[in-house]
């Protein structure tokens, strides 16, 4: 009566705390999820959470299959990683490199748990600032890239992690949070603050402010997403940044954020591997578990289809900008 689809479904409810989160986190729609629910309820012959109720309360007999889920599923995920080590072997090498100056948020815990659960797969991490890591990548120098900067590469393949959307941020009492969206020339005469980056890697810049041929009065750099933040918070400049970057300063009232563009400038995280190690269980596992890891700990962000061509999505949100 009670499959592991429904135990998935009601820990996503219960982290989430939504319906339209949760069915995002399972990848159902909300009326799927609905109906799943339902219909785990008429089998059982009993309500399993208050639905008028935000965030959910869950009844004696959904706590009660909550906590059958929380000693199932680890177990669960254990047994397949058992089996893919008898089936796949155990032993690997695993060098990442990361484009994302804010995803070390998420990476750490995410590398935290793959080690405890892949002892034996050689582990590294090495920021992808100074270096073109995509066609080290290629050459077989690492393993992994974490980018939102796709390149066609012979032999790369780009799986999606989440799209999230940039957003600008100011100061609490900047002049700009009198607009309810940025558009390009608003940020004319503003100190734009980046990553050290080259502006060809920056969303902000090649899907923002180039097709409208404007230029922001300086730009300055700042390497971590904290300095940049309260350089912000001080008045010297606006920055562009992931919305689930931002979400933990925002309680302090020192900065705030407004949406860039007529439909939001939407981004997507991709991990790139090569093609010939797409099948190794560790990775899979990896992949897995960074999934995990960020619809976990990250708010504000979505879904990708894994079949989503980058290229032909790059393509169309350039359009849509």
């Amino acid at each position: 009566m009670i499959e592991i689809r429904h135990l998935k479904t009601l820990v996503a409810l219960r982290d989430t705390g939504s319906l339209v989160d949760a069915a995002e986190r399972v990848h159902l729609t909300q009326s799927a999820l609905s109906h799943q629910l339902k219909d785990l309820e008429d089998r059982l012959d009993c309500k399993i959470f208050v639905r008028k109720t935000k965030p959910p309360r869950f009844t004696s007999a959904g706590r009660r299959l909550l906590a059958l889920a929380d000693e199932l599923l680890p177990t669960l995920d254990q047994a397949e990683r058992d089996i893919a080590r008898l089936s796949g072997g155990e032993a690997g090498r695993l060098h990442i490199a990361i484009e994302c100056h804010s995803c070390f948020q998420w990476l750490v815990p995410c590398i935290d748990q793959f080690r405890a659960n892949w002892p034996e797969v050689e582990l590294d991490l090495t920021g992808g600032f100074n270096f073109a890591p995509l066609p080290a990548l290629a050459r077989g120098d690492l393993d992994l890239v974490v980018t939102s900067d796709p390149v066609p590469i012979s032999g790369i393949r780009y799986v999606p992690l989440f799209s999230y959307e940039a957003l600008l941020v100011v100061g609490a009492r900047h002049p700009l949070l009198a607009k309810m969206r940025i558009e390009p020339v608003d940020l004319a005469d503003q100190t734009l603050i980046i990553y050290p980056v080259d502006r060809s890697r920056l969303d902000v810049f090649t899907r923002f402010l180039d097709p409208a041929d404007i230029e922001p009065a300086s730009v300055r750099t700042a390497e971590l997403t904290p300095m940049m933040l309260q350089l912000v918070a001080s008045g010297r400049g606006v920055a562009c940044l992931p919305n689930w970057a931002v979400t933990e300063y925002l309680p302090t009232g020192n900065i705030s954020v407004r949406p860039i563009g007529e439909d939001g400038l939407w981004c997507t995280l991709y991990a790139a591997i090569r093609t010939d190690q797409y099948d190794d269980a560790f990775i899979k596992d990896f992949l897995k578990t960074a999934h995990d890891t960020c619809f976990n700990h990250l708010n504000g962000i979505k879904r990708v289809e894994p079949s989503v061509d980058p290229f032909e999505q790059a393509s169309q949100e350039s359009d849509e900008c």
